[in-house]
């Protein structure tokens, strides 16, 4: 009978996927917030854009995107 050679083969892990941690989600929700936030009042702006709505909620909606991607980077 003949003895087939075995060869030790070493299965090296896969590259992991990142996971997002629990801050992470945290500020992502809060940025997602904010963006709903923002498009809300959006709603409240006059066509010649010179109420407070029309100030705010640029800076709600911008702050809202950047804060999402802090929290995936995070």
């Amino acid at each position: 009978m003949k003895h087939k050679h075995q060869k030790n083969v070493q299965i090296q892990p896969t590259a992991t996927i990142p996971v997002i941690s629990k801050r992470g989600k945290i500020i992502i929700a809060t940025g997602i917030g904010l963006v709903i936030v923002g498009f809300l009042i959006l709603t409240k702006t006059n066509p010649q854009g010179d109420n407070w709505a029309s100030i705010v909620s640029p800076f709600l909606l911008i702050g809202g995107y950047i804060t999402i991607a802090i929290g995936i980077i995070s």
